[in-house]
């Protein structure tokens, strides 16, 4: 479903160049669950945002289902990722201004424009707002609905943001640090919820994180440090 194929990443800092990666291969299979470790400042970030078309490559090639992505348009690759990818990162990005439910149809109002979301809701019966609520109910916040950003803890936020990633059916779910903010118990909730989510709907999951307790639940494993991947066999 997703491959890398020499990737490197140097970023220019004056007459110094920082190489962030060196060379990175990297297959991932559907349905399968993959988590990246490594110290903080080792590049993961840096290697899901050019998994998931956020940030270009110095160099190589990244397919996500047979499609070298960068080789699209900017309009075009920036649809993939509204439509196929899900994005879950360290800070939650939620709206402040707007409920849950509002914010976990973002999306699918991006997606479609807002008018048109409106009325496909409407003639649909209220489709888009029964898809998201669903997904809350799904997440353990169905009592949250109505609620604002700030009247969340950090967990309950975080599934928020992982349920706002699942609303437009994407193939390839990609998490950033999704615990990095979190306390224990908070943590292991959004972890549940994203294992949860890769075992029922067979979704794809690529995961990033200095948490190397993380790495028990993951498919495959693998290390960045130095530039360099290597799995959790040393290869």
């Amino acid at each position: 479903m997703l491959e890398s194929r020499n990737l490197h990443k140097v970023y220019n800092h004056g007459k110094k160049d920082i190489r962030v990666l060196k060379g990175i291969d990297l297959k991932v299979s559907a349905g399968s669950f993959v988590v990246v470790a490594g110290p903080s400042g080792a590049g993961k970030s840096t290697l899901l945002n050019i998994l998931g078309g956020i940030d270009s490559p110095s160099e190589g090639k990244v397919f996500f289902e047979g499609e070298d992505i960068y080789s699209l348009s900017d309009v075009a690759l920036s649809r993939m990722r509204n439509e196929r990818i899900g994005f879950v990162f360290q800070f939650y990005h939620l709206l402040p201004e707007f409920t849950v439910l509002e914010n976990v149809l973002m999306p699918a109002w991006i997606n479609l424009g807002y008018k048109k979301a409106m009325l496909e809701d409407a003639s649909g019966g209220g489709s888009l707002r029964k898809k998201a609520s669903g997904l809350l109910v799904m997440a353990g916040l169905e009592a949250r609905l109505g609620h604002f950003p700030s009247q969340l803890s950090g967990g309950e936020q975080q599934r928020v943001a992982i349920v706002r990633a699942l609303m437009n059916n994407p193939r390839l779910l990609l998490c950033d640090e999704p615990t990095g903010n979190l306390d224990s118990v908070s943590g292991e909730a959004v972890i549940s919820l994203i294992k949860k989510i890769n075992r029922q709907e067979n979704m794809t999951v690529v995961m990033v994180t200095h948490n190397l307790e993380l790495a028990r639940i993951a498919d495959t494993v693998y290390y960045l440090k130095d530039g360099l991947l290597r799995n959790n066999q040393g290869g």
